[in-house]
């Protein structure tokens, strides 16, 4: 049933692309990853639906509902996500769950097939729903901190962790649902793993993870990409379900403008190894609807360009 399933999902002439948010260890900033691109998307004038398969933390969701109150409240308009919760099944048996998560899944995909871009978060550990999340992903986006700690989830290193012995567990899942995402649509999905919490001034540490990722990309077939600097004002800004793309007013108490403006970057720039750099309305949009252009604040390293290099297009395509 769950491969009908995929061959229907990815047999649609016109589909919502899709970004999934999954690592499987926890305090990467996965959800807020995944709630910062979805506010980019929206800023970028695109329709965006999103789905979380985390229903026993709910994180995602509770950032939605937040930001559903303070539009209520607020007199400054905020984009709003169409948002669906999966909740795990507690059926008898592994296959009947199984089957109630596929059903639950498909009719949440078909309330969003007319969005152009559909953002997943997944819970921190294996589950069905998490592998359904994974295959159906157009870009599956890993993120996780700059440290040895979790470079761990997707590599085993020597004692000096200077050299690869192989791959962990999670990238061996993540290779296995790349092959069966081949079978069911054709064609694999796109792997980025990004770096978040980065250092503002290179270190040592930064180095070696930088080198050591250059070397397991190809291996792994995954890219690389700068993600989210370490900033108090995310969690700050949780409770009132907004981000440092949303309009200042509703926030200028939380966040100095130099902030904002880097937070801008860091989202443009990750939306851009996305693929958008080839849509130039969604540039003109995201320059409109924020009321800015791009800062053009020095962002630093991304993986395997340099400490002083900064993200560049990739040249995907960008179709939703």
């Amino acid at each position: 049933m769950t491969t009908a399933f995929f061959r229907k999902w990815f047999a649609k002439p016109i589909r919502p692309r899709i970004i999934t948010f999954a690592n499987q260890k926890g305090g990467s900033g996965k959800t807020t990853s995944a709630m910062n691109v979805t506010v980019g998307l929206m800023s970028c004038g695109f329709k965006v639906g999103t789905l979380d398969l985390d229903s026993d933390q709910g994180t995602f969701t509770h950032f939605v509902e937040n930001r559903r109150r303070q539009a209520s409240l607020s007199r400054f308009p905020l984009d709003m996500p169409e948002h669906r919760l999966i909740d795990g099944s507690l059926r008898a048996t592994i296959s009947e769950a199984e089957e109630e998560e596929t059903d639950n899944l498909e009719e949440a995909l078909l309330d969003l097939q007319d969005c152009d871009y559909v953002v997943i978060d997944t819970p921190g550990n294996d589950t069905f729903l998490s592998r359904l999340g994974h295959i159906l992903a157009d870009t599956l986006i890993t993120p996780m901190n700059d440290s040895f700690l979790d470079l761990d989830v997707l590599v085993r290193l020597d004692a000096g962790g200077r050299r690869i012995t192989g791959p962990s567990g999670y990238a061996v899942q993540v290779l296995d649902r790349w092959g069966l995402r081949v079978l069911v649509a054709g064609e694999p999905f796109d792997w980025i793993v990004i770096r978040n919490r980065l250092a503002h001034l290179g270190n040592r540490n930064s180095f070696q993870m930088g080198d050591l990722l250059e070397q397991l990309a190809p291996r792994l077939g995954f890219r690389v990409a700068r993600g989210f600097g370490e900033r108090v004002v995310f969690r700050e800004l949780f409770p009132a379900g907004l981000t440092l793309l949303d309009p200042e007013a509703c926030h200028d108490k939380h966040a100095s403008s130099r902030s904002r403006a880097a937070a801008r970057d860091e989202v443009w720039a990750l939306l851009n190894t996305i693929g958008l750099s080839e849509l130039p309305q969604a540039r003109a949009t995201w320059n409109k609807k924020l009321g800015v252009s791009l800062s053009g604040i020095h962002l630093g390293a991304t993986a395997g360009t340099g400490p002083d290099a900064e993200p560049q297009p990739t040249g995907q395509s960008s179709d939703p």
